[in-house]
């Protein structure tokens, strides 16, 4: 698929620009999209996930969506949250970072297998430069999913994330991977109508 020619000037402001840390300082222990989209991620990771990857969960929370027969070397969380991650019984280990502020992943380059974003690549304001961390960090072969739906903080979301469509959503994350470098770039509707719309896109690092 083909993403957006230009990111026009002020693609990325928001609505809020007063500092994350303190915006993401409560725990919310809930899940961001509903039942039947969670289930509908989990078996979309079960497919696209090898065995024994070692998965790099960006802008996670307290749940993964991962599947749970599905056997990892190492998942390695991040997110703006400590409380949260602490709770996640699929980490082995996590980190916090504001990719706003500093997008440069603190993670030796090809070490990763699997790269997930679920619900949070509205938030980035400096997208190009996490998705280039996000290349150095896997492995040839190695491959970013990056999933959303409807629902979002829409005072922390970027302006030309608000101004498009599903389609629009699904083209602006591809313009992201094909400017990193990705590959193979393909956006998959995974909800059918039921429950919170969720999209997967999907790009492959060459080997």
């Amino acid at each position: 698929m083909t993403g957006l020619p230009d990111l026009p000037p002020g693609a990325f402001a928001r609505q809020d620009n007063g500092d994350d840390k303190d915006f993401y300082a409560p725990p919310r222990l809930v899940t961001h999209i509903d039942e039947h989209a969670t289930a509908a991620l989990t078996r979309y990771y079960a497919e696209n996930i090898p065995p024994g990857a070692v998965v790099l969960d960006l802008m996670s929370s307290w749940v993964s969506h991962l599947p749970a027969d599905l056997p990892t070397r190492q998942v390695i969380g991040h997110g703006m949250n400590a409380a949260e991650l602490d709770a996640n019984p699929r980490l082995d280990r996590w980190f916090i970072q504001d990719f706003n502020r500093d997008p440069v992943l603190p993670l030796p380059g090809a070490s990763i297998d699997a790269v997930l974003c679920c619900v949070g690549v509205q938030y980035l304001t400096r997208p190009l430069e996490v998705f280039a961390e996000i290349r150095r960090t896997l492995r040839p072969g190695g491959r970013v999913i990056v999933s959303f739906s409807n629902r979002c903080f829409p005072m922390k979301a970027v302006r030309i994330w608000l101004s498009l469509d599903e389609a629009g959503q699904a083209s602006l994350v591809a313009t992201y991977l094909e400017r990193s470098g990705f590959t193979s770039i393909a956006a998959h509707r995974l909800t059918d109508g039921e429950g919170d719309p969720l999209v997967a896109v999907t790009g492959i690092l060459p080997g």
